[in-house]
């Protein structure tokens, strides 16, 4: 058989896959999005015609195709990764990492480009070609980490896309100009905005979100909040978020990050909580984390709540940890949630790629005709193997152009 490709190229047939582990097909491929779903000869002889693979044709070696994974929840502008060792240091609380990060960032240079370029390329690497990244916006930063986000976006030449949440690390009320900066950045085009612990950091649950709603309704973004805070305090700030969803018709545009509360519920308290959520078409999003209660998936997906799979920070000052590798948090979810059944570890492995579509304002992510062209290539059996193993991704096809080949960045 041909090799894959050695060197990047624009994808006009990706030959010989075998989509979500079924039958071999070929994946024909025009203006960087999926044309055609044909049968694909899975003897390897050449097509009909040809003598061997035409410009364009990319020999997929019968591998196990899946669309590229989506990060739904990332920091892309706070990784020290490429730079030499950072200790972790500093109160190990959300208030004690905010205040460790600010006093250290600028002499790592975060946010810059060279870092998230550096960040980015790793996510590709392990085959997410879309992103939801949470960028910081303060009073010392103003929003320049956006204008870094989207250069290193930019260097990319698209090979990952991205949607950008203006984030509030450091409180919103609480340091008057920071919801002005959120405007701002709405204004400028940054597709959501977002909160953080709307009791517990702000203490004004209710001024917080009011804010928000009123600048996401104002503008046409999207909200998305990270919510650390557990039990009925927890609870309490999702009601307020679903009231507010409703009143500004806001459905489908509303995520509540980590929402650690919705696992740590009494069992008829949650399921009204989730029930409430999903017909107000608020989301969540999950870095799997160790040591927190899982989020109840079975329910969430019974009452139509989208669940997102993210990375967090990877290499930044909150923590040490994180490779970039979203397969493996699929791992760890599938684990964390303690699903066995193919069904269940299919689903995961969705959850982190074709069901996450709108985390990144798109219809359809999924190896269909009309989808962008966005494929990994590994070498599993079928999708419940990919998730229990993590396979390394031997190609990524990102937007119609191979930019991964072996571990290898080509971009």
């Amino acid at each position: 058989m041909n090799p894959l490709p050695s060197a990047p190229q624009v994808v006009s047939v990706l030959r010989n896959v075998r989509p979500w582990g079924g039958p071999a097909v070929d994946l024909h491929v025009a203006d960087g999005r999926i044309s055609q779903v044909t049968p694909s000869d899975s003897t390897g002889a050449a097509p009909s015609g040809h003598v061997g693979l035409a410009a364009g044709e990319v020999d997929g070696r019968g591998l196990l195709a899946l669309p590229g994974f989506v990060n739904a929840h990332a920091h892309v502008d706070k990784s020290w990764w490429g730079k030499p060792w950072v200790s972790y240091g500093g109160e190990a609380t959300t208030q004690g990492r905010i205040a460790h990060e600010r006093a250290h960032r600028d002499e790592l240079g975060i946010p810059g480009v060279d870092v998230t370029t550096t960040v980015l390329r790793e996510l590709l690497r392990h085959g997410t070609t879309a992103v939801r990244t949470h960028v910081d916006v303060d009073l010392g930063l103003g929003l320049r980490g956006i204008d870094v986000v989207r250069e290193s976006l930019a260097a990319l030449g698209g090979a990952v896309e991205a949607q950008i949440v203006a984030f509030p690390q450091d409180g919103v009320l609480r340091r008057p100009g920071v919801l002005e900066l959120l405007d701002d950045a709405a204004a400028a085009g940054a597709e959501h905005i977002g909160g953080l612990d709307p009791a517990s950091i702000d203490r004004d649950p209710v001024g917080q979100l009011d804010g928000l709603f009123e600048i996401a309704e104002r503008r046409g973004v999207g909200i998305d909040v990270h919510l650390h805070d557990g039990g009925e305090l927890g609870a309490f700030q999702i009601e307020l978020m679903i009231e507010r969803t409703v009143r500004a018709g806001l459905q489908g545009r509303v995520n509540v990050a980590h929402g650690f509360a919705v696992g740590q519920l009494p069992a008829h308290r949650t399921a009204d909580l989730v029930s409430a959520m999903g017909e107000a078409g608020i989301s969540m999003t999950t870095v799997a984390p160790i040591g927190a209660t899982p989020l109840p998936l079975d329910l969430l997906r019974e009452h139509g709540v989208r669940v997102g799979l993210g990375t967090d920070g990877i290499r930044d000052l909150w923590s040490p940890y994180g490779t970039g590798d979203l397969l493996a948090l699929t791992t760890r979810l599938a684990q964390l949630a303690r699903f066995r059944h193919d069904e269940d570890l299919v689903r995961t492995a969705r959850i982190a790629t074709s069901d996450a579509a709108a985390f990144v304002g798109r219809t359809d992510h999924d190896l269909v005709v009309g989808a962008r062209a966005d494929i990994v290539l590994l070498d599993a059996e079928n999708p419940e193997d990919a998730v229990v193993r993590a396979p390394a991704r031997e190609l990524v096809v990102a937007g119609g152009r191979v930019v991964v080949r072996g571990g290898e960045v080509l971009v």
